[in-house]
């Protein structure tokens, strides 16, 4: 037993003088020569020191206040500070939307000059599908609608029959003139 404690007591002073302990390959394996694997601890970021290193002024924690806490920060409809478009409406009961821009509030119509009327079949009725079938129009819209625009030369047709078609001034009284048959709902 006394000679195990001596053996034991023995080892403890030799590690403890820096001797060392000797390794399954023979070599001798001292403390101060331990060293993490490579790797295993990534090098600290040094926060605060200077523009280059990218951690500068508030060094990765953010801001104060209302860019901290969820759901800060402000909304789509925040202008700078100025009166909100929705605040800027005029208040008068009434108020239409048409006047805003023309794509979602303001009727689109395929347009058709009177000149491009002059050598319509008088049998067959003028209406948006029948424009469509003769090629005069591509598309239409959101409705069809006869300007007064001719040339000169071109005659219109006596007797032409209108459906679900609107007129502008002058095309209206150049086909009252020339004899055309429109609804009064129309136009």
């Amino acid at each position: 037993m006394a000679e195990k404690k001596t053996k034991a007591a023995s080892s403890a002073k030799t590690s403890a003088n820096g001797a060392g302990i000797a390794t399954a390959s023979g070599e001798l394996l001292k403390l101060g020569a331990l060293k993490p694997a490579k790797g295993s601890w990534p090098k600290r970021t040094r926060v605060g020191r200077g523009h280059g290193s990218g951690m500068v002024k508030t060094g990765g924690e953010g801001g104060k206040g209302q860019t901290v806490r969820s759901g800060g920060g402000k909304g789509p409809a925040f202008e700078g500070g100025q009166t909100p478009w929705a605040r800027r409406l005029p208040h008068k009961r009434g108020y239409s939307q048409k006047a805003r821009d023309i794509g979602h509030f303001r009727g689109r119509y395929a347009i058709v000059n009177l000149h491009q009327l002059s050598t319509w079949d008088v049998a067959v009725e003028v209406n948006p599908e029948t424009l469509q079938l003769k090629g005069i129009l591509k598309g239409i819209l959101d409705g069809v609608k006869i300007l007064g625009g001719h040339r000169t030369g071109a005659n219109l047709p006596t007797g032409l029959k209108f459906r679900d078609v609107l007129f502008s001034a002058s095309a209206l009284d150049a086909l009252k003139a020339a004899g055309a048959h429109i609804d009064q709902n129309e136009g």
